[in-house]
């Protein structure tokens, strides 16, 4: 093996036999390998997964001229010039292609003119355009299992003449998190070291600084935010924290963070704790003053704080219920007693007559409609039974006349 090839692209399996993991989609690797003609595909999954190389094995396999492109290398002109003569093409990278570069692809696979094997790590539904997603038969591929790593580990080291006990590769496919690529890599790098630097336990002082993999424009970015949400929600202290950690050492943006946790505060805590919604933004002007990496101390402060508050959506509920009456029959017009009269006009058409100035009475409450007359009687808040809000809605309960565990409606 010629030493200056990767040998990640030295074990790159040649042949569809020899392609493993992603037991999954083995049944529909299968079928398309016997079907007459090789339909347009998109292979999404995160990096390391064998997107690029199903592709390349499925268009070889093809029998039909095919090209290999990497998107952010490739303007439509290029793209033009090259396409001459070829029948299928392997796209690394779809996502990275502009709505209008996309789009050109259109009449190409629609008359058949060309078949399209495309990658992405992002979400196709929100990557690529519905347009294009409908003429693509998607294949979603997995991270490599641990197994699979340490399969792949093995024969990596066996290229190199390198001898690795099963508990090193262990470590390596750990370190690799599902990335092919980085468990060959890291083979790599364990080829370098001294022979006593490979023993398992030296072997995981010896490895580089790998941080996880958080890619703050891809899904990890959405589904690691996600977990954090829902953990706070859950009340789960221990797992908010690990998420919050997941996020920072990725790289995140804590202003990003700071956004997500007063939404949070004002979603899911609410009125329970009207102090988690300060102590939210306070965190945001404390992380913008002293910066990063100090910032996590009152991220993490705010993350466990909010986790171990009561919870109540009563007015995120609230709000829903109002818009989805306003969606339903349009805002409605105010009633004349609740219109300032500002001209002499207006004031002739009956604005501003009969309002009562709340203040001008006892505990500065008078009864009087404030809905439009269409919706008076109409309920859209429905407090919450924990923490301090049964105690702030106390007084409204009393002046309008409600029960005490009037707790129903809908979000």
């Amino acid at each position: 093996m010629k030493r200056d090839i990767p040998l990640a692209e030295a074990l790159r399996p040649q042949t569809l036999e020899k392609f493993f993991g992603q037991e999954q989609l083995r049944a529909r690797i299968d079928a398309l390998q016997k079907a007459d003609r090789l339909p347009s595909m998109l292979f999404f999954g995160p990096p390391g997964c064998g997107k690029s190389t199903l592709a390349m094995l499925l268009a070889a396999r093809s029998g039909r001229k095919f090209l290999r492109l990497s998107a952010p290398e490739a303007g439509l002109a290029q793209l033009r010039r090259s396409l001459a003569g070829v029948e299928v093409l392997v796209l690394d990278e779809l996502h990275r292609f502009s709505k209008a570069q996309q789009d050109f692809f259109l009449p190409l696979l629609e008359s058949g003119e060309l078949t399209l094997l495309a990658t992405t790590t992002e979400n196709p539904s929100f990557s690529v355009t519905r347009q294009l997603l409908s003429r693509l038969h998607v294949l979603r591929l997995k991270a490599l299992a641990q197994k699979d790593l340490c399969k792949l580990g093995h024969e990596g080291a066996k290229r190199l003449n390198l001898e690795l006990v099963p508990e090193a590769l262990d470590t390596l496919a750990l370190a690799s998190r599902g990335d092919g690529r980085a468990m060959l890599n890291l083979v790599e790098y364990a080829a370098a070291l001294p022979e006593d630097q490979r023993e398992p336990e030296k072997l995981k002082k010896a490895l580089p600084e790998i941080l996880a993999r958080h890619d703050r424009d891809g899904d990890s970015h959405y589904e690691i935010v996600s977990a954090l949400i829902k953990s706070i929600r859950g009340s789960d202290v221990d797992a908010a924290l690990y998420w919050l950690a997941c996020m920072l050492e990725g790289g995140e943006d804590p202003a990003f963070v700071c956004r997500r946790l007063i939404l949070s505060a004002a979603e899911d805590i609410g009125l329970a704790n009207p102090e988690a919604l300060r102590i939210a933004v306070a965190c945001q002007q404390a992380v913008e003053f002293v910066g990063m990496p100090e910032g996590y101390i009152p991220l993490a402060e705010t993350v466990a704080y909010l986790a171990l508050s009561r919870k109540s959506n009563s007015t995120y509920a609230a709000y829903l219920n109002a818009a989805r009456k306003v969606k339903q029959d349009g805002p409605l017009p105010v009633p004349l007693h609740l219109r300032n009269a500002t001209t002499a006009l207006q004031k002739n058409w009956g604005f501003g007559r009969d309002y009562k100035y709340p203040h001008n009475y006892q505990e500065s409450f008078v009864e009087q409609d404030y809905l439009p007359d269409k919706l008076v009687g109409e309920r859209f808040y429905f407090p919450g039974q924990n923490g301090d809000e049964p105690r702030v809605a106390q007084w409204w309960r009393k002046i309008h006349k409600l029960p005490r565990n009037d707790s129903g409606g809908s979000a």
